[in-house]
């Protein structure tokens, strides 16, 4: 049994069980093993979630493409992150406690050399992609957490509707605070920011979706 067949198989199981529900038993029941042929593999629980962590993230996006500026790719950026945490059910809980590795890391050094050859300093696109790549986590734990709680019946939208009003009104004129299009809005909102801070770097019309 190879070692990627057993993380192919724990992502399989998050999406039927939830973060909560993966354990070593019940992955080697699922692979049909006994639980010692997974510790070959793996030292322990969190070493095979850090495992799994690395296969949803995958490669990076590579640079920008032909004419694409620092904003239209940092906006296709945050939206392909979004796509992939959503990708597996708990994937932004997987992520955010998982020790991302040597290739993540290699990964994060070539897009921060991307952003210095188009115009940032070193400390300004740090801090560029760091914005991004937390907003874009933090908005899919609570994205996935809505809909945890929606699958386990827990509706609150008739007593918002009795008690928020404006709150309701928000969301007919707005979308739902989970919706592509706040999505989007927000991470307008944080590019604003990084073209106020980056002026030397040239930028392009925001791109919602990419």
């Amino acid at each position: 049994m190879a070692r990627d067949t057993v993380v192919r198989a724990a992502l399989e199981l998050l999406d039927e069980t939830g973060l909560d529900g993966l354990s070593m038993r019940r992955l080697a029941a699922r692979l049909g093993v006994q639980n010692p042929a997974l510790y070959w593999h793996f030292r322990d629980k969190q070493e095979l979630l850090d495992e799994m962590a690395r296969e949803l993230l995958g490669p990076d996006m590579g640079g920008p493409r032909a004419g694409e500026t620092w904003r239209g790719w940092l906006t296709r950026r945050a939206h392909r992150y979004r796509r992939t945490l959503l990708s597996h059910r708990d994937g932004a809980r997987l992520v955010s406690g998982a020790d991302p590795g040597l290739d993540v890391a290699r990964a994060f050094e070539r897009e921060l050399a991307t952003l210095v050859e188009l115009g940032f300093t070193p400390a300004q696109g740090l801090h560029a992609i760091g914005a991004i790549s937390h907003y874009t986590l933090g908005f899919v734990l609570n994205e996935q957490a809505r809909r945890e709680r929606a699958a386990g019946g827990d509706d609150p939208a008739a007593v918002y509707a009795r008690e928020f009003p404006l709150t309701v009104a928000a969301v007919r004129q707005g979308g739902a605070p989970t919706s592509d299009d706040a999505f989007a809005y927000g991470l307008r909102l944080i590019l604003d920011g990084v073209a106020a801070r980056a002026p030397s770097a040239p930028e392009d019309q925001p791109e919602d979706q990419a």
